[in-house]
């Protein structure tokens, strides 16, 4: 997420595109990269298909409700210097408009470091986290296929993704995607928001983060779980920051709307508050994203990487 550090000099405009090199994945769960071309499939063809399904789950989790829980702190070794807390309920009114009902907001102690949040944040943490790449998006980005990689029982495929250009007031994510091989959808993102902001007395600097999604309903990745770990590097100082992001207990909404997989309509729909775990389409395998020690109902994991799983 972004921060902004407060200065008294004046600094140049300076708008910081790159992203810096993935580091090495050592985590728990993934194997090493192969650079090998897919089998029996085209690079093109898999990310047309997988933009496809995100155009079609984004549509599909804009008629569940979910809690969202955020916590940004900073941090000085094991000390936390500063915090920010918010949990709201993304709920819908009784004309079925989409509204956000905060549950608690204590006054935030960021600006203790000489930090706060700031509106691109607020935007991130709404929309970048939880990032999709759906067909629509995918002329703005340069998508390179960069092999095939096992993140836990799931065969992906990992692209690395950028922003084509930058255009004024708009946010983009930039770093890595993986995309199930069987399914063919996004189930782990890795990178940041950009671009950074460096302008008179305003510093807007943004870090690296991880979303991981889970299967829901048998059928629909969602983001449930996100996480960063940085450190900012402001004129005035370097920041280290933590951040953790929890999407929980996703129902899935009454509507008239149908909402199809393969043709076919999916069970419980028109439903008001539908729990989790409907039967999945015909001939729709299931699968799991976890994280470690944790049960595979909600809610959403600890602050530590989640294996992802799915059954045989």
């Amino acid at each position: 997420m972004s921060l902004r550090f407060f200065s008294s000099r004046v600094l140049s405009v300076v708008a910081i595109f790159a992203l810096a090199a993935l580091p090495a994945l050592a985590q728990r769960g993934e194997g090493p990269l192969n650079p090998a071309q897919p089998q029996n499939i085209t690079v093109d063809q898999i990310i047309q298909r997988f933009a496809a399904k995100e155009k079609m789950f984004q549509e599909a989790r804009d008629s569940y409700t979910y809690r969202q829980s955020v916590q940004v702190m900073t941090v000085d070794g094991d000390t936390i210097t500063g915090e920010y807390q918010e949990v709201f309920d993304v709920l819908f009114d009784n004309n079925g408009n989409r509204i956000e009902q905060v549950k608690f907001a204590p006054q935030s102690t960021l600006e203790n470091g000489g930090i706060s949040m700031t509106e691109q944040d607020l935007n991130d943490i709404r929309h970048l986290m939880p990032f999709v790449l759906t067909t629509a998006e995918i002329p703005e980005y340069d998508i390179l296929y960069k092999g095939t990689q096992q993140e836990d029982e799931l065969h992906c495929y990992a692209f690395d993704i950028a922003p084509k250009k930058i255009e004024k007031n708009k946010r983009y994510f930039q770093g890595r995607i993986w995309v199930d091989d069987h399914d063919l959808q996004i189930v782990k993102t890795y990178g940041k928001s950009v671009p950074d902001i460096r302008k008179k007395n305003q510093e807007n600097l943004f870090p690296k983060f991880t979303t991981w999604r889970q299967q829901i309903d048998n059928v629909y990745w969602f983001p449930v779980y996100t996480r960063a770990d940085d450190v900012l590097h402001f004129s005035m100082g370097d920041v280290h920051i933590r951040e953790i992001v929890k999407y929980e207990d996703y129902k899935r909404f009454g509507s008239k709307v149908k909402i199809t997989y393969q043709g076919q309509e999916l069970p419980g729909q028109g439903q008001p508050g539908a729990q989790q775990g409907q039967q999945p389409p015909p001939n729709q395998p299931q699968g799991q994203q976890q994280p470690p020690n944790q049960p595979q109902a909600q809610p959403a994991p600890p602050a530590q990487q989640p294996p992802t799983t799915k059954p045989q």
